[in-house]
């Protein structure tokens, strides 16, 4: 298998990607930006709190993408499926603060945002995918955004800052930007696949993410490049899990700008294929595992690690089961080795394979400890276990002893700090 070699520039790292951020007011005071606000006016607001970003590529570019599978879907859900069903894109427009989801306009400003977006980058509207992440409900104004883009759009960098500054603008309850970069030789080409996501809350995905954009120079045809998406998503943000809600704006794309050079990928069966697939599900997985450290006031990144399973669809329940049960997430919390409650877990998840037969055990770079045994408990030191849980990420070992599958799921504990923020995370 390849070698994976990180490296920084995010979404910048591949060939011919430029990305950048402004400020333009959303966040802070979508209903206080003025409709008729020019370019001087609102100089002000763009200030160190980005909620605006475009990730462009100056040629076409071949696409994918997953969305939420939320009956409720925000308009640049509905926009974004329109514009990539041929495969193509060229730019991605995203905002921050405000999730243009369920308001009347919201239709019009999700296609307002991509033709402000063509015009000033010289391409057409249909090759733009619009994203957008925050409060459900609140009527989004274009104007601001339309000033915003012209002022982006002759800002836009190749730099790793390009990349992190996007990242930094579509935080919402996010407490750091997610990046990740590998690169690679295909033949004598280098190739790059980098990464940007953004989750904290309302984390719970369902054939998507909650936003994350991704990019490559690799030469590779759109089928190919979503069925590669499309694998890794089910190994990675589809394994993750904060609070059990799914979003109306999930979305996870990518787009390959084909300027590696190297020999076009069309065999699904080839090495290349493998390797590219490989790389960017380890994109993915880093990501993914950074959106669940970041859960909503959590203090403690949790991954649920199965094996012995049936199924890989059996070890996915399982492992996604125990990650969200709340009796679980607040006793990790505590540092208490209530194996009862995983246990539990693992009884009500979907799947054949017989509960005498599991063991549990717990372990963190502080050591393992064995807390159940052929489905019944173990002798175990209270004092040991609490030590090793004290951790800040811990693993949750299950062997179902049921066949050869695994899967790995990830999540984060559950504090108090949590129903802190999403009650007042209007106010």
């Amino acid at each position: 298998m390849v070698t994976v070699n990180q490296i920084d520039g995010g979404v910048c790292a591949a060939k011919g990607f430029m990305a950048g951020a402004v400020r333009v007011g959303i966040k802070s005071s979508p209903a206080n930006m003025p409709q008729n606000a020019d370019a001087d006016s609102l100089s002000d607001s763009f200030s160190e709190k980005k909620d605006l970003a475009i990730i462009y590529c100056a040629n076409k570019c071949n696409a994918a993408a997953l969305f939420t599978q939320n009956k409720v879907k925000a308009a640049p859900i509905t926009i974004s499926q329109n514009h990539i069903a041929n495969g193509v894109a060229q730019a991605i427009i995203v905002n921050s603060g405000n999730a243009n989801a369920c308001t009347p306009d919201g239709m019009e400003v999700a296609i307002g945002m991509c033709k402000t977006t063509a015009s000033n980058l010289g391409i057409t509207p249909d090759d733009v995918i619009v994203a957008s992440t925050g409060v459900i409900g609140q009527r989004l104004k274009l104007a601001p955004i339309e000033c915003g883009v012209e002022r982006l759009a002759k800002e836009l960098s190749m730099t790793s800052a390009g990349s992190t500054n996007t990242a930094e603008a579509i935080m919402t309850t996010d407490t750091f930007p997610k990046e990740c970069a590998v690169e690679f030789f295909i033949g004598d080409k280098r190739c790059a696949i980098g990464g940007i996501t953004k989750g904290s809350g309302m984390i719970h995905p369902n054939m998507a993410t909650m936003l994350s954009f991704i990019t490559t120079d690799v030469v590779i045809n759109s089928r190919l490049l979503e069925k590669a998406l499309r694998n890794a998503n089910e190994q990675t943000f589809n394994m993750i899990s904060v609070d059990g809600d799914t979003s109306t704006n999930d979305m996870v794309c990518i787009m390959a700008s084909g300027l590696a050079g190297n020999a076009e990928i069309t065999d699904e069966n080839s090495d290349e294929f493998k390797n590219f697939s490989f790389l960017l599900y380890s994109v993915m997985r880093s990501l993914a595992r950074d959106i669940a450290r970041d859960g909503e006031g959590a203090t403690k990144l949790i991954s649920c690690n199965v094996t012995g399973a049936g199924s890989f669809l059996t070890a996915r329940n399982v492992s996604k089961s125990v990650i969200s049960s709340n009796l679980v997430k607040t006793a990790l919390s505590a540092a208490d080795a209530n194996w009862g409650r995983i246990l539990c877990a693992i009884g009500y998840a979907d799947g054949e394979f017989d509960i005498s037969k599991v063991d549990v055990a717990l372990s963190s770079d502080k050591g393992t400890i064995t807390v159940c045994k052929d489905g019944a408990a173990l002798k175990f030191s209270e004092v040991n276990a609490s030590e090793i849980l004290s951790a800040d990420e811990i693993t949750v070992n299950i062997n179902l002893k049921s066949g050869n599958e695994s899967a790995t799921a990830y999540g984060c504990d559950l504090t108090s700090e949590y129903v802190k923020i999403n009650a007042e995370y209007r106010t």
